[in-house]
């Protein structure tokens, strides 16, 4: 990705008050942590820590106030890994992919299955998208300031490729096949890495009342 569209990506970035080296630092930090799991930790261990320490990063530095001000929000609420902004515009959690993350010329899908929980949030996308309203919900109305489950939730997508690099971007999602997610109105390639040296895709959230949180990707909708 070069010229005009990495340019444009950054711009879109900056919007969304993230940027490529944020979440490059969360990737890598998510690395080292998921590869201190050794063969006396769960089979899915890797993949849990990759997917939680990622999450965790992003809402250490972003709701850290000497380094974002104002603030960005956290919520685990459902199980769902989410920072907030701080104008309650959007939310993003990070979560793993697969099919081609960011190559726009692939399909992506969520990797893993997708609860009930997720399934509205992606709907509410949609609705957003189409200028309609979301799901009214007053829970976290108090701490956020507007309706936590109406927000477009952003995915930090991150997939192992076939070469063993690490691939990542920035996408929204507007609808799921079953159990997968794989439509998207906005993707934002990020960057490829290096081979973060362990499979991170095994499972990228424990189970949560019966309601997974696995996401897999596909096609953007608009260029």
């Amino acid at each position: 990705m070069i010229g005009r569209q990495a340019h444009q990506v950054d711009a879109r970035l900056k919007q969304l008050g993230v940027s490529k080296e944020l979440f490059e630092e969360a990737l890598d930090w998510a690395s080292a942590q998921a590869n201190m799991c050794t063969e006396l930790d769960a089979p899915a261990m890797p993949g849990i820590t990759f997917w939680s320490r990622s999450n965790r990063y992003l809402a250490e530095y972003l709701t850290d106030q000497k380094k974002q001000n104002p603030a960005w929000k956290f919520t685990r609420r459902d199980s769902i890994l989410r920072v907030v902004h701080p104008s309650g515009s959007h939310a993003i959690t990070a979560v793993s992919g697969s099919g081609g993350v960011g190559d726009l010329d692939c399909t992506v899908r969520s990797k893993n299955p997708k609860g009930r929980v997720m399934a509205q949030l992606v709907e509410n996308n949609m609705k957003y998208e189409s200028g309609g309203q979301g799901v009214f919900s007053s829970r976290d109305e108090v701490e956020f300031g507007g309706e936590l489950d109406s927000m477009p939730l952003w995915f930090l997508l991150y997939e192992r490729n076939d070469e063993g690099k690490l691939s990542a971007e920035l996408s929204l999602p507007v609808k799921m096949e079953g159990q997968y997610v794989n439509e998207w109105s906005e993707r934002l390639p990020l960057f490829t890495r290096a081979d973060p040296g362990l499979d991170i895709e095994l499972l990228d959230a424990p189970p949560a009342n019966g309601d997974a949180l696995d996401f897999e990707v596909s096609r953007q909708v608009n260029n």
